[in-house]
């Protein structure tokens, strides 16, 4: 198990260098030039403009800036912003609150889907199982930014002016873990749909396997069988899909920071792209590839608690 981990950590490199290059050249070649954009309508004197380009090596071939950039890296140096902001700070400022909408969204994703999925595998046929699947197929199909709106109308504000009673805030991070309540549910949303059903297909066919038919026809409970047998070898395919999804939420928070006002990473990238910020950009995106390996990382290693078949070898 060591050896195993110890190999999947050095798998990083490349997976980080390869991800640094890749959205620096995108970065790069971005058409515009993000010293002028600084400015605005106003012109910058010429002296300006020279003097913070070769301070950025903006004159410089890709390779030499992405070496500059990367030298930094590796000393634990995001950079800086053109206008003289160290990256790192503005990276901590925003990463708590796009890892809380995360964390928010995962929990009710794990609890609400793997509910659902589990109550529809046992009733696989049914009303009931129809339902939640009709439930999900909607889920799926409206957009996250319809979804949204229509949350922040229903819950934030008609529930408050008729209870008088601000349970939902729609807008910023000033009311702790009640804040990401709504944004958390809006981000789960689509995740939710698909965690349903794949937990309902992988129960279901775990159900008809032969090991369950033993274990029935030994005369076991239940729910020793669907608990202990069929359930842990139906988490599996589970476990992979959230391990991956963490990275993904924290990703894909762009619309959903936006609709209810949350200072997050997501935010931040979509400014930074459109203000050509590269320092930025690649700094959150390395950290965003960072939580996305590390989370299948500890996907990997669950795999042995899940089934004690599974070795690393």
């Amino acid at each position: 198990m060591g050896r195993y981990v110890i190999r999947r950590l050095l798998q990083v490199i490349p997976v980080l260098l390869g991800a640094t290059f890749l959205i620096f050249s995108v970065v790069f070649a971005l058409p515009g030039d993000p010293i002028a954009s600084m400015a605005g309508d106003k012109r910058m004197p010429p002296h300006i403009v020279a003097e913070l380009t070769e301070r950025y090596h903006l004159d410089d071939p890709f390779l030499v800036q992405y070496w500059h950039y990367l030298s930094g890296l590796l000393q634990g140096d995001f950079g800086e912003t053109f206008a003289g902001g160290g990256v790192s700070e503005i990276i901590a400022g925003k990463f708590q609150v796009s890892l809380n909408l995360a964390l928010t969204a995962l929990v009710m994703e794990t609890v609400v889907g793997v509910g659902l999925g589990f109550y529809a595998a046992l009733r696989r046929g049914r009303a009931q199982d129809t339902l939640v699947l009709a439930a999900t197929l909607l889920l799926i199909s409206v957009p996250t930014l319809v979804t949204g709106f229509v949350l922040q109308l229903l819950l934030g504000v008609e529930l408050k002016r008729s209870t008088g009673i601000d349970f939902f805030p729609i807008s910023g991070a000033f009311d702790g873990w009640r804040s990401y309540l709504l944004p958390g549910f809006v981000l789960a949303g689509t995740s939710i749909a698909y965690l349903t059903r794949l937990t309902r297909t992988t129960l279901a066919e775990a159900l008809r396997a032969d090991y369950v038919r033993t274990a029935v026809a030994k005369g076991l409970p239940r729910r020793r069988i669907v608990g202990r047998h069929a359930l842990r070898n139906a988490l599996i395919p589970v476990v992979t899909y959230l391990g991956a999804d963490l990275g993904t939420l924290m990703g894909s928070a762009v619309i959903t920071e936006t609709i209810f006002n949350l200072p997050g990473l997501g935010q931040e990238l979509f400014r930074s792209i459109y203000e050509r910020q590269q320092p930025v950009v690649v700094g959150i995106v390395t950290l965003l590839v960072l939580v996305y390996v590390l989370a299948n990382l500890v996907v990997d290693l669950l795999y042995a608690v899940l089934d004690p078949r599974i070795r690393y070898e």
